[in-house]
C-alpha cells in the first residue's frame, strides 16, 4: 500500500465556531509533522 502524500481539506460550507482553527491545525500538522502537501479548493473547484 502506498503512503498518502497529498491531502485536501473540504468542509460543508456552513459556519461553525472554531472551524477555522481546526482547519489551520490540520494543515499545519499535515505539513509540519507528516511532510504532506495540502491543497485547497475554492467554490468546489480544484483551482
Amino acid at each position: 500500500m502506498t503512503k498518502v502524500k497529498t491531502i485536501s481539506v473540504v468542509n460543508g460550507g456552513g459556519d461553525a465556531p472554531g472551524l477555522n482553527a481546526v482547519i489551520c491545525r490540520v494543515v499545519r500538522s499535515a505539513i509540519g509533522a507528516h511532510g504532506m502537501r495540502v491543497i485547497g479548493a475554492a467554490f468546489g473547484d480544484s483551482a
